[in-house]
């Protein structure tokens, strides 16, 4: 019986806002989960500014190293948001004015609050197909491999959605998370010698500090759950080895 395949993903958000720190993205979290829990595995994550030559480069670089990339921000209606026009370029096609965009904007605003600008979000690369904004319709779109979202959380898990239907996973990721009182530093070496027998894992070590205590969470992630589990088995018997103790995993 054949595994199921390993289909990768990227993250491009836009914008200046993120990048100087005045808005912190909320979306990168959600996304990762919402792709892991369809066989789809998030491997690169990348930041640009409202800079179209950026957006841009990120776009095609993206778009050719992973089976699905998907962009975050600068759909809005203000003069920076340009990400439209930059992806249109990017695939070399031009902007047009989707109808069924346009009429979506149309039904949701009063002819007095339409205008220009916000029927500047119904403007999509010509041979895109729209996402459903069920929030505040201005849609998204998909063109090709590429999925262009909101920035806005709410309005983004909406389309995120309306965008899974549409996607074709593989291999689900597996995690098993286990707790220890000792430091990294002790474990250290042994859990280099587990990884080297678990190759095809993902095993990985995160200390935390809480009221003076020092504690380390290891996470063993991979397409196996037995495996997973296999690994996480041979570290608790490490931990214990080396006088530790399992410990409950922390609240966050």
């Amino acid at each position: 019986m054949s595994q199921p395949p390993i289909v990768t993903a990227a993250l491009l958000i836009i914008g200046n806002e993120i990048l100087s720190g005045r808005t912190q993205d909320k979306n990168l979290a959600y996304l990762a989960g919402e792709l892991n829990r369809v066989g789809i595995q998030l491997r690169e994550v990348r930041v640009v500014p409202d800079v179209e030559a950026a957006i841009i480069d990120a776009v095609n670089t993206l778009r050719a190293r992973y089976d699905y990339l998907f962009t975050t921000g600068g759909i809005g209606p203000t003069h920076d948001d340009i990400t439209s026009e930059s992806i249109a370029r990017a695939f070399g096609v031009k902007l047009i004015r989707h109808p069924a965009a346009e009429a979506a904007l149309r039904a949701h605003y009063t002819p007095e609050q339409i205008n220009e600008a916000r029927l500047k979000m119904a403007d999509v690369p010509e041979g895109s197909s729209l996402i459903p904004n069920i929030v505040s319709a201005a849609p998204g779109f998909r063109i090709e491999n590429v999925f262009i979202l909101a920035g806005v959380p709410k309005i983004m898990q909406a389309m995120v959605a309306a965008a899974i239907p549409h996607l074709k996973g593989g291999a689900v990721v597996q995690s098993v998370h286990i707790t220890t009182n000792l430091p990294e530093g002790t474990i250290a070496a042994g859990l280099t010698e587990i990884q080297a027998r678990y190759p095809d894992l993902d095993i990985g070590s995160y200390p935390y500090y809480k009221q003076g205590d020092v504690a380390t969470t290891l996470v063993f992630r991979g397409i196996d759950a037995g495996r997973a589990e296999s690994a996480a088995k041979e570290t608790e018997a490490l931990i214990l080895t080396l006088g530790g103790r399992l410990i409950p995993a922390p609240i966050a």
